[in-house]
């Protein structure tokens, strides 16, 4: 009986996720890291990923567009909204909680929901009202 050979330096190997159909990054940074089974996923704005413009609209749209950016490059690094294990919400006006949290409970749906820590500020980049990211596990 053989046994496969494993490289122990494979599970302390980052790969920067850099997903086409997701917005570029606005700063020195990469979309995602995957890394010893996770994907770790940077803050995603609601930027059009063709554009990279801020889209118009109330918020719905905009956690609607966020959302949508985050599982593009959560797929790119082989993972999806349902591996999603915990999530953090920004927000420049706590009082628009109640409307990003409907959007967010129809993109995590699946039980148990995602661990997730919500936190006002007093800005975002590029005048944005809402920023999520994720760190989720990859797909088996």
């Amino acid at each position: 009986m053989t046994s496969a050979t494993t490289d122990p330096k494979a599970s302390t190997r980052q790969r920067a996720i850099e997903a086409a159909n997701a917005p570029a990054p606005v700063g020195p940074y990469s979309q995602a890291i995957a890394h010893g089974g996770w994907v770790f996923v940077s803050g995603q704005i609601p930027l059009d990923p063709a554009s990279g413009e801020k889209v118009p609209g109330e918020i719905e749209i905009q956690t609607e567009r966020v959302l949508d950016n985050l599982s593009a490059v959560l797929q790119e690094g082989g993972s999806s909204l349902d591996r999603v294990v915990r999530t953090t919400i920004y927000l420049t006006d706590l009082s628009l909680f109640p409307r990003v949290n409907a959007v967010y409970a129809r993109y995590f749906a699946s039980d148990p929901s995602p661990a997730r820590a919500t936190v006002g500020v007093s800005a975002l980049p590029l005048g944005c009202a809402v920023e999520i990211d994720a760190i989720a596990t990859v797909a088996d």
